[in-house]
């Protein structure tokens, strides 16, 4: 088979797995990929992320991962929200769940079909390998370099057709294929996701500080979460979706068709009340199969708890008590800074001091 007939083949069979967006690139990524790397790395801008660090060299360069691969094919799959996806942030007691988290974890979606396209090209006798987002793998540099769109100044994918609710995987392979040309930026002027942060986690266009990040603060970070931050966090208790909201290029986007992702009427807007409530098999019960199960009963309760403290409203306080008096250290304290935050009345606040 040609080289073109095999690319529109496995493009074929990608979108009948579900896909909705395809892209090949050659398994190599540009000296300014690395660099940037290397400078968020020395900036201290990664947090406690360890393993970003741990592995940059493989990160930076998909041949030191697996010197055979040629190409790698890069696959979107959107989760596109029907409907205002920040719509939970004006009812404070209620938690808000990053929109890729209100269902089913997509790595496991992903990865299945994956594993089905890399059986369609292994079939054929080339290597594969395939990735989603836990390997030391760029997935957005990638993706940028296949044609899926462009890395925006918030420093996640944009997308012409899907705006910026693309979630990625990759499939290396030792085949030659012809790739994509890559997509030029389309950014301009447009600062909306910077704007749009509620703890200006950007220093510069481009450039993210995890350290100031709700995403990285709620679900990435162990430890107490700095004061400074907690008004901003509002009611946010897993993830962040404002810069991703903020972007005009989403009304080019149509809702997700993935129904594993669409979200459940119980993570849509959950009462914080009743996650307060909750011990670990309740938590396990109630997250099985999704992301949040991830990190664990006592971080989900510390977010928690700063939501309730954001809340300002006392018909919360007996809730914040329950979480002052946890067994675990982290959380007791943000449970205590929740009562004492609705003694007083405060709400949240915008942007950090």
């Amino acid at each position: 088979m040609a080289e073109a007939d095999l690319r529109a083949a496995i493009a074929a069979r990608a979108v009948a797995l579900g896909f909705d967006a395809i892209g090949i690139a050659r398994a190599r990524l540009p000296e300014s990929v690395r660099d940037n790397l290397r400078a968020h790395l020395a900036a201290g801008h990664h947090g406690t992320m360890g393993w970003m660090e741990d592995r940059a060299a493989q990160r930076a360069d998909p041949a030191s991962l697996w010197p055979e691969a040629v190409s790698v094919i890069s696959l979107g799959l959107s989760y596109a929200p029907d409907g205002d996806p920040l719509a939970t942030l004006s009812r404070p007691d209620r938690g808000n769940i990053s929109v890729y988290a209100r269902n089913r974890d997509y790595h496991d979606i992903i990865k299945g079909r994956l594993k089905h396209l890399a059986q369609f090209i292994a079939a054929r006798g080339e290597g594969v390998k395939v990735f989603v987002d836990t390997a030391p793998v760029m997935e957005k540099p990638l993706a940028a370099a296949a044609g899926l769109g462009w890395q925006g100044k918030h420093t996640n994918l944009v997308s012409r057709r899907h705006g910026s609710w693309l979630l990625l995987g990759e499939i290396m392979t030792t085949l030659a294929l012809p790739p994509d040309p890559p997509h030029p930026d389309r950014c301009g002027t447009c600062t909306a996701c910077q704007s749009a942060c509620p703890t200006d986690a950007f220093p510069a266009p481009y450039r993210l500080d995890a350290r100031r990040c709700i995403s990285y603060l709620t679900i990435e970070h162990k430890g107490p979460i700095p004061e400074e931050f907690r008004p901003a966090i509002g009611n946010r208790i897993y993830g962040c979706d404002d810069c991703l909201a903020a972007c005009p290029w989403n009304k080019f986007a149509v809702a997700g068709r993935e129904q594993k992702l669409a979200a459940r009427d119980d993570l849509l807007a959950p009462r914080l009340a009743d996650l307060a409530a909750l011990d670990d098999a309740g938590f396990r019960a109630l997250f099985t199969g999704s992301p949040i199960k991830r990190i664990g009963r006592a971080r989900l309760a510390r977010n928690v708890a700063i939501a309730i403290g954001n809340s300002a409203d006392p018909a919360l306080a007996p809730a914040a008590a329950r979480l002052a008096a946890d067994d675990d250290p982290v959380v007791a304290e943000a449970g205590r800074w929740a009562a004492r935050r609705l003694a007083i009345g405060l709400a949240p606040a915008r942007k950090p001091g």
